[in-house]
């Protein structure tokens, strides 16, 4: 291949401005130079110009019928393959058709999206036809600067537009100052709330479009648009919305019993449920280091030694129940 071609693709058709002045230069000399030619080093590998055998520093030129006949060849082989794949088609349809009739229709409110690639593609697609509201939960703690960063300029864009956004997040996200100054850079139309626990991951846009995970690594997605549900999930969201905390709103420290402090009583609330240490972790956005960790701080306090005396004491002290 000659020197530089790859910057020069394209069919004879549609000759870049370069090669069409060297090829026109050429049919009017009868040839030229290869030094006069380099700025386009499509036209030797498109066959325009070709190396002249009496002497080798000069280029001849095709004539223009030669190439206008090999273009007709090309479209004519083309057609034939079109052809020949609709005649399968066709024939495809004709045996197969009358086997079709159990088949369901096609699902356009539910459909799975794979990979995260896909996902992400999907989700702002639905955030660029976003024109009013979008409601999301964000259930992993503290989001890194590169997830925020990510979704920036999908915010921005919902910003313009005036679009009201409302985020849900676990308290621990408050900890993260790139949220903070994520939400500096959308002027005041994204607004956040905290829970000590919150549902799954949901994006809502509008009331039209509708995400959710379906697999726990979250590379599997539902794409959802049935009115029903949308309105169902919009509820969840509601409901969560008018209970938690804004971020600007300081959350309590305490819990219920003196020593015992907010994050601990969420704790000993779901540990009174039966669940591991890494669950606990999970639903608050911890890592379970540091569940565990308060979970020693819990013990300490209500002076347990097992965690049978714990949950009998988490109990007795009325700790079972979530903080309010």
């Amino acid at each position: 291949m000659v020197a530089g071609a790859d910057e020069h693709r394209h069919g004879v058709e549609e000759l870049c401005e370069a090669a069409s002045a060297v090829y026109a230069a050429s049919l009017a000399a009868g040839r030229i130079a290869r030094s006069e030619a380099e700025s386009a080093p499509c036209l030797v590998e498109l066959g325009l110009l070709h190396p002249d055998p009496g002497d080798m520093q000069w280029l001849l030129p095709t004539s223009p019928g030669v190439v206008v006949s090999r273009l007709v060849r090309g479209i004519e082989g083309e057609l034939d393959v079109v052809r020949r794949r609709a005649g399968l088609v066709a024939g495809m349809a004709e045996r197969f058709g009358a086997s079709t009739s159990g088949v369901p229709p096609a699902n356009d409110t539910l459909r799975i999206l794979e990979g995260r690639p896909r996902i992400n593609l999907a989700i702002d697609e639905a955030a660029a036809g976003c024109t009013s509201e979008m409601r999301a939960v964000q259930p992993a703690g503290i989001r890194s600067e590169r997830e925020l960063s990510t979704a920036l300029p999908r915010a921005l864009g919902m910003h313009r537009r005036g679009v009201r956004m409302r985020s849900l997040y676990t308290h621990v996200a408050r900890h993260g100052q790139g949220l903070h100054t994520y939400l500096e850079q959308l002027h005041g139309s994204a607004e956040v709330r905290t829970l000590d626990e919150v549902v799954e991951r949901l994006l809502i846009f509008d009331r039209t479009v509708a995400f959710i995970p379906a697999s726990a690594d979250r590379s599997v997605a539902l794409e959802i648009r049935d009115p029903a549900l949308i309105e169902f999930l919009g509820t969840v969201f509601e409901r969560f919305w008018h209970l938690a905390v804004p971020l600007g709103v300081q959350i309590p420290t305490q819990g219920g019993i003196d020593g015992v402090t907010h994050r601990e009583h969420a704790i000993a609330a779901l540990l009174a449920e039966g669940h591991t240490d890494a669950v606990i972790a999970e639903r608050l956005g911890i890592n379970i280091r540091t569940c565990r960790h308060h979970i020693g701080r819990l013990s300490e306090t209500l002076g347990c030694t097992t965690r049978a005396q714990l949950g009998v004491r988490i109990a007795q002290t009325g700790l079972d129940r979530p903080p309010g």
